[in-house]
């Protein structure tokens, strides 16, 4: 085989994550699309907004990132995803001084999104992931069974 799914996460032959990070956009496109109405009214704060963004969008696109190896394409393509997002949460910005509107820049929405982008978070996933590799050791075993019987 090719690739087969396993777990909810795209396995290829030669071990390449990005068909796994297209399906995960994918997912996460459907799942924002799911929550827009949420994210449209202008009676909901931004931060309201974002936290809504954080809780239910991301998890789906970052499930199982802790194996992840990141190109700096996939990079890219995560940070595309997410500004995307973000530009349709926060929306236009209107020019003080000719008063027409235009699109935020990613600086613009790293300053308004106060929290770590998603490629920053991801890095995170996995150091703290191979922190518990390193401390389990190679003696560690599976608990089978209930009750705690080895």
């Amino acid at each position: 085989m090719e690739e087969f799914k396993y777990l909810g996460t795209t396995l290829t032959k030669q071990n390449s994550i990005q068909e796994e990070i297209k399906s995960r956009l994918k997912s996460g496109n459907a799942c924002y699309h799911s929550v827009q109405k949420l994210l449209s009214p202008s009676f909901l704060s931004k931060n309201v907004k974002i936290k809504i963004y954080r809780t239910t969008v991301l998890p789906v696109v970052m499930y199982g990132c802790e194996t992840w190896s990141l190109k700096l394409r996939e990079e890219r393509r995560l940070r595309v995803f997410e500004n995307r997002v973000l530009r349709r949460i926060f929306g236009p910005k209107s020019n003080e001084v000719t008063g027409e509107w235009r699109k935020l820049h990613n600086e613009e929405l790293n300053d308004l999104c106060s929290s770590p982008n998603i490629v920053r978070v991801i890095k995170s996933r996995r150091m703290r992931w191979a922190g518990h590799v390193a401390h389990m050791g190679g003696e560690e075993r599976c608990i089978q069974g209930y009750g705690g019987k080895t």
